[in-house]
């Protein structure tokens, strides 16, 4: 009897163990494998996914002068959205073609004026000295007068001109096309005086006995071009024939028919004649 109850009381107890083993190892597989830390500083950044890849900066973006259009630095031709707009005169009255060196010596024309002429000149600073930047101090009033003796006389002069074509053909600007550059002074074409008012004037780089270069005919036959398609231009003359006896260019050298053939103007625009003249 007594070894009966000792059986009993002993398989209980291995019972109950074997119960509490299978607990506890219950309890363990149910914790996770890998848990947070408690300290929330210890936990790793968040790595980013490469697959996203870096943002991109903003496109950078330019405006053409001649129409507006916004468009990508680095589309276009220079600050133009075209070549065609590049060689035309823009709104604001600048050739995209031309170097712009901007002269303060301007006003504006009168109200409702047209543009109907343009007058040829002839410069050269010192005189009978090309290729340099003299001519562009002197139309914006930088003109050194320690420079040169001769600039000791005309240094403190305020006068101006549209357009210059250097001996290689480079074309500058200094005065927009909408205003009225200081070119002609006193002048008068068949009736009509300050010929400023109305006109376009254009500088070659060259003196009265020297020929004018190819380039520089090649470059104003450009210039005309555009100007015609911009303006009603109706004659074509030189300074000596606006100022008589006061001026004398373009000069003898200035070859007016070879410059209506090239830029196919018709004689009728050319009212005092296709010939050579100072």
């Amino acid at each position: 009897m007594k070894w009966l109850l000792f059986t009993l009381i002993l398989t209980g107890l291995i019972m109950w163990w074997r119960y509490a083993q299978i607990e506890q190892n219950g309890r363990s597989s149910a914790k996770p494998n890998n848990p947070k830390p408690n300290n929330p500083k210890q936990a790793k950044p968040k790595q980013p996914n490469s697959s996203q890849g870096t943002v991109s900066k903003p496109q950078e973006m330019k405006q053409c002068p001649c129409c507006g259009l916004r468009f990508p630095a680095d589309e276009g031709v220079g600050a133009y959205c075209s070549a065609e707009h590049q060689n035309a005169i823009d709104p604001k009255g600048w050739w995209g073609a031309a170097d712009w060196l901007k002269s303060p010596n301007f006003d504006e024309r009168p109200s409702g004026m047209p543009i109907e002429l343009v007058l040829m000149h002839h410069i050269s600073l010192p005189p009978g000295q090309f290729g340099n930047h003299y001519i562009a101090d002197f139309f914006q009033n930088k003109l050194d007068p320690n420079a040169h003796p001769y600039f000791q006389e005309i240094a403190d002069r305020q006068v101006s001109s549209h357009f210059l074509i250097k001996r290689d053909g480079q074309v500058q600007q200094f005065v927009s096309t909408l205003n009225r550059a200081w070119h002609a002074g006193a002048s008068e074409f068949f009736g009509r005086d300050r010929c400023n008012d109305f006109s376009i004037g254009i500088e070659l780089e060259g003196t009265e006995d020297l020929p004018f270069q190819p380039a520089q005919y090649l470059a104003l036959k450009e210039l005309v071009t555009v100007l015609k398609k911009q303006y009603p231009i109706a004659a074509y003359a030189g300074h000596s024939d606006v100022a008589p006896g006061r001026k004398k260019d373009p000069g003898i050298h200035f070859d007016w028919a070879y410059f209506s053939q090239l830029a196919g103007i018709p004689a009728r625009q050319l009212p005092y004649g296709l010939d050579k003249r100072s």
